[in-house]
């Protein structure tokens, strides 16, 4: 019996141009002037604080760390502080509806009932847990973050770390067993099984051959009762 079900965001929930033709560019545009602007700023320095240790230069000026976060976009690097920043700057184009959260159509109906079941939900993305929230709040289909229980992202592990789910696990209080994680990428996937996840890869293309977790094509193929 399934209790809880994860969901990861892009790719699974979000179409994946989504977050590269309209969520990165924009990030990108505004990080310059973002962070000279609020550099003094305690989550802002925080963040760039974050990025200095990560990339072995805790001393690095300004210039410098706007160098390393534009290495970092351009290797689509899961860096934490990076994501961090770029939560903060996509909540001003959420915000002034520069965008809305993208959806596929098959996600929200399928989220109210699983729901309405009484099974909680959570997300696991590698993008922030304020990214997250700001996605699902100002979403294709209004504000549905009320359907969430949590929100995880890569400060309790890289999403192909067997130790992040069980951190997961620990946190949600249910057993591995009855805990179904939904991701396209097999090899998030196989870490959550090796932690004793139940799995579903949502494949909006072609199948993944290399995969051993069952595949679907929407969120409405799948029926927790019969995991």
């Amino acid at each position: 019996m399934i209790h809880a079900i994860v969901t990861d965001i892009e790719g699974t929930t979000s179409d994946i141009r989504f977050v590269h033709n309209i969520l990165f560019p924009f990030a990108r545009q505004h990080l310059p002037a973002f962070v000279r602007d609020h550099a003094d700023q305690p989550e802002v320095a925080a963040a760039l604080q974050s990025v200095r240790d990560e990339a072995g230069q805790p001393e690095a000026g300004l210039a410098a760390v706007m160098t390393i976060l534009l290495d970092f976009m351009d290797q689509d690097r899961k860096s934490t502080g990076l994501k961090a920043l770029q939560g903060m700057i996509w909540r001003d184009g959420y915000l002034n509806g520069s965008f809305t959260g993208h959806l596929y159509p098959d996600v929200v109906p399928a989220l109210r009932g699983w729901k309405a079941q009484g099974i909680e939900l959570y997300v696991y993305s590698s993008g922030s847990v304020a990214a997250q929230k700001l996605l699902f709040g100002y979403s294709d289909e209004g504000d549905i973050t009320g359907l969430f229980s949590g929100y995880f992202d890569t400060h309790v592990g890289a999403k192909r770390e067997v130790a992040a789910y069980r951190a997961i696990a620990a946190e949600i209080g249910q057993p591995a067993e009855q805990l179904l994680f939904l991701s396209d990428i097999h090899q998030e996937l196989d870490a959550a099984a090796e932690a004793g996840w139940q799995t579903r890869q949502l494949l909006r293309g072609e199948a993944d051959p290399e995969s051993r977790h069952r595949q679907v094509t929407d969120f409405s193929q799948i029926n927790p009762e019969s995991i």
